[in-house]
């Protein structure tokens, strides 16, 4: 059963589903949280994500579960560290550290799903290019294409709902 399935499954009752789910994160999130909590605590962390999970379970938008429980896993440790009167300092830390698995996958599928706007220099990919790459104005990218301004908000409007479904894994819509 996939993390989606097991979450879904949670948020049924399945008390099952969240022992699996557990012992498949428990280990790397703790991995992490050692980095910003002393050692004696990050069980403790680490049954607050959980039993966040479990209560939260109804609510997951099936965004990624790995990313899911660590943003869970940092509010509770940002809480824990709250409560013990830790530096502010390591609480920003906590809070900013990103998923370098997550960002990674991201980066992976952002790039497969621009490949559904078409080669290089078709005027999609070029729109994606100018506007999302390059951060352009509409009015830049309007008149480096020789386009009005008008074309592109409307191919920015298809580009993202093509990216939408690529990344949805529904296609082109």
């Amino acid at each position: 059963m996939d993390d989606d399935a097991l979450i879904a499954a949670m948020a049924g009752g399945d008390d099952t589903a969240l022992r699996v789910l557990f012992s498949r994160h428990a280990p790397w999130l703790a991995a992490r949280l050692r980095a910003v909590l002393p050692a004696a605590d990050v069980e403790d962390v680490l049954q607050e994500t959980f039993l966040g999970a479990w209560r939260g379970a109804g609510r997951y938008r099936r965004e990624g579960a790995g990313g899911w429980l660590w943003g869970i896993a940092r509010r509770q440790a940002a809480l824990w560290l709250r409560r013990r009167g830790r530096p502010e300092t390591v609480l920003a830390t906590l809070e900013e550290q990103p998923d370098p698995i997550d960002a990674a996958l991201s980066r992976v599928e952002l790039a497969g799903a621009v490949e559904t706007l078409g080669p290089q220099g078709s005027p999609q990919r070029e729109t994606w290019r100018l506007m999302y790459e390059e951060d352009r104005t509409v009015a830049e990218v309007a008149k480096l294409m020789g386009v009005p301004a008008g074309t592109v908000k409307s191919r920015a409007h298809q580009i993202r709902r093509l990216l939408r479904a690529a990344l949805q894994g529904g296609g082109a819509q």
